[in-house]
């Protein structure tokens, strides 16, 4: 592989993380990746300069240390990623743009739109996913869940600057899981919540004397 195809492997590479990675630790990934920069582990591209500054990478730091209590707790998680729907999909495109470019071009704004579209689902995937699991009484199911997020990401980085390829065959085959998955966790979110789904309970009546 010569030296310019390796460079556009590790941009697709790169783009394809922090799309798929906003969905689910935005703030880790944009403090990892930035701080990676920074210390001068990786060359990140011109369009992602600015996550290097420390105030990015301080204000990225401080969210992840929120984000991770909020995101091991019950119910708080689901409301998290209510309100991360937002946040999570505007910066996952302007992420992925920023990996191919800093300039507006076509192949900067073909990114962003691809890489919206793979955070949002990556997100609902998460959201739907942890609706479900809220539903059981204990929280050890929602720890494991959650932990094993933070493992992922942190795993996926590595993994796209030092084996892009393999972590963009990986990649595909994760969009194709979350295109079979998706559907079936938003149809169990919409039977958990439906009203009438609930048996019943009649009062007893009083017994007579």
């Amino acid at each position: 592989m010569t030296p310019a195809e390796w460079s556009v492997l590790q941009s697709v590479a790169l783009a394809s993380l922090l799309a798929w990675a906003s969905g689910i630790r935005l703030y880790l990934v944009v403090f990892v990746v930035g701080l990676a920069g920074r210390l001068g582990y990786v060359d990140l591209p011109p369009g992602l300069d600015i996550l290097q500054h420390p105030w990015v990478i301080a204000a990225a730091g401080f969210m992840v240390f929120i984000e991770f209590f909020a995101d091991k707790v019950p119910w708080i998680d689901s409301t998290w990623d209510a309100i991360h729907t937002f946040i999570r999909i505007p910066a996952g495109a302007l992420l992925a743009a920023g990996a191919t470019g800093d300039t507006v071009s076509a192949l900067t704004v073909a990114a962003g739109l691809l890489g919206g579209t793979i955070t949002a689902g990556t997100h609902f995937t998460k959201a739907g996913g942890r609706a479900i699991i809220n539903a059981s009484p204990e929280p050890v199911s929602n720890w494991a869940a959650s932990f094993t997020e933070d493992a992922m990401v942190l795993g996926a980085i590595w993994f796209a600057f030092a084996h892009p390829l393999f972590f963009l065959a990986m990649f595909a085959c994760f969009v194709l899981l979350m295109i079979w998955l998706l559907p079936k966790l938003w149809r169990g979110v919409r039977a958990l919540f439906k009203p009438g789904d609930r048996p019943l309970v009649r009062p007893e009546s009083p017994a007579r004397s």
